[in-house]
């Protein structure tokens, strides 16, 4: 299972009206996660570590992010997380 990593243009956050989409925010920490549906995220501060049976992962303010479903991994937030987000 791979976590896609992406810097999307202008034209797609419009696109997709991302910045409609609810907000995430989380501290600096650490927690299990698994993803029960796929997620699309656009990063708007923070820098973080996804750690999975494939390897790490890491992303931050810029980034578009999209999570598969069945997906089990750790997080790891250096800097404080703020996400537009949506479940698929």
């Amino acid at each position: 299972m791979k976590i896609k990593v992406e810097k999307p243009s202008n034209e797609l956050l419009e696109a997709r009206k991302i910045k409609g989409w609810p907000i995430w925010e989380k501290e600096v920490s650490e927690f299990d996660w698994f993803y029960d549906s796929e997620e699309e995220c656009y990063i708007l501060e923070g820098r973080v570590t996804i750690k999975t049976a494939e390897g790490d992962v890491e992303f931050g303010k810029g980034d578009f992010v999209t999570f598969p479903e069945g997906l089990s991994c750790k997080w790891i937030i250096k800097e404080p997380v703020r996400k537009h987000y949506s479940f698929k």
